[in-house]
């Protein structure tokens, strides 16, 4: 790495051009930086010589209420356009960790998947247009403000979990849709050996839950743990649908042979919230945490495998499963940054011979670059290595941050 760095601020799309083009001429690399939210996400790159701060890109470009559309400038935070469409009734599901910091363009290249997925869809399928600036300063613009079936691939979502390896998202447009009116949060401590079935009755309902988790640990998240951790359940939807749905879920989990259930209403996304925030949590330079994608019906079995695992190597375990879509949030930690020190690597190693796609979404420790942040390589990795020379031949962005080494 350079000794000496510079930290640019370009503050329109030109800008970033004008500073993408003179870096490629220059064979210098540049880091392309949003809100930090999901830093412990990739590698740090190769070289570093510029970082592209969109700091200063921000602000609603347009904001088409009636034919639920908006575009925005990809450094705005994420809290700022859903505290806009929650006036007109209207949301996108970002569901993006730390929203108030997180940035959409930044949320975009990451590919963050959010647990409302199931309900909602994901957060590329809201993407329509995109104004993307390339690695040798050509600006190039995909789709557009309209929600409409498109012939042939669009391009938009080409770069969304691209890792800002093929080009600096400048402008995204979006689609919206109707915002449910209202919205209530269930927590419930689990009993010895109620787990299984109060998951199992959770994917079941009726009225499908927007979010399920079972958690164990993680503080930060609304609600004690039972014996075996605690049930949490976002419900969204009319009055009607939520009274209807609660009576169900309230009675599914008492077959479970759960006691009580807690409710809240005021505060129930922040609630959700904080569930979604726990997932990049750090425990100081002491954690590390994992991301897994097993399907549904076998997530459970998939952390179970993990807790083994952790408690092989004397480590502390924390553990969140999304119930709807499969996710196992695991996060790793010990007494002392020198402790965790003394085993993460080895048991980095160990976790991914037995779960290969197991992906780093947090830690804070030194060790953390050496580790396989992005698991085993996807199938399609020699693709994705012809795409970074075609859209970036010098290797100017990002070098080295994605998986492969892309």
């Amino acid at each position: 790495m350079n000794a000496v760095q510079h930290r640019a601020v370009p503050e329109n799309v030109q800008a970033v051009a004008t500073l993408l083009a003179s870096c490629d001429r220059a064979r210098e690399k540049v880091q392309v930086a949003g809100g930090g939210t999901l830093s412990g996400m990739g590698y740090p790159p190769e070289r570093l010589d510029v970082t592209l701060s969109t700091a200063a890109l921000t602000g609603i470009v347009a904001n088409e209420r009636a034919d639920l559309v908006v575009a925005a400038q990809a450094g705005t935070p994420i809290r700022d356009i859903a505290n806009l469409l929650a006036v007109q009734s209207q949301f996108v599901p970002f569901d993006a960790p730390h929203a108030q910091y997180a940035t959409l363009g930044g949320t975009l290249a990451a590919g963050w998947l959010g647990p409302r997925r199931h309900h909602y869809g994901r957060l590329r399928d809201y993407l329509i247009g995109s104004t993307i600036v390339l690695a040798d300063g050509t600006v190039a613009r995909a789709g557009g403000m309209v929600v409409k079936n498109v012939a042939g691939y669009d391009m938009s979502r080409l770069y969304v979990g691209s890792f800002g390896t093929l080009g600096v998202l400048v402008q995204a447009n979006l689609k919206t849709t109707p915002r449910p009116p209202h919205a209530r949060l269930f927590l419930a401590p689990l009993p010895e050996e109620t787990r299984d079935r109060a998951c199992a009755q959770l994917s079941a309902l009726r009225v499908t839950p927007a979010a399920a988790f079972w958690v164990h640990g993680f503080n930060a998240i609304d609600g004690d743990d039972g014996d075996e951790g605690r049930i949490l359940a976002l419900l969204e939807g009319s009055d009607a649908l939520l009274e209807r749905a609660t009576l169900e879920l309230r009675s599914a989990l008492g077959r479970a042979g759960v006691p009580e259930t807690h409710v809240i209403d005021a505060g129930a996304h922040e609630g959700f919230e904080r569930i979604v925030d726990a997932y990049v949590g750090c425990v100081g330079q002491r954690s590390v945490t994992y991301r897994l994608y097993p399907p549904p019906d076998a997530a459970f079995s998939c952390a179970l495998r993990l807790h083994e695992l952790v408690h092989r190597f004397a480590l502390r375990r924390e553990t969140i499963v999304d119930v709807m879509n499969g996710d196992v949030v695991l996060r790793v930690s010990d007494l002392d940054a020198h402790a965790f020190g003394t085993k993460i690597e080895a048991f980095d190693d160990a976790l991914h011979a037995a779960e290969p796609g197991a992906q780093i979404v947090a830690g804070d420790h030194p060790s953390r670059p050496y580790l396989r942040v992005w698991g085993a390589p996807p199938p399609g990795i020699e693709r994705m290595r012809e795409l970074k020379v075609r859209f970036d031949p010098n290797r100017t962005l990002n070098p080295g941050c994605f998986i492969g080494g892309i």
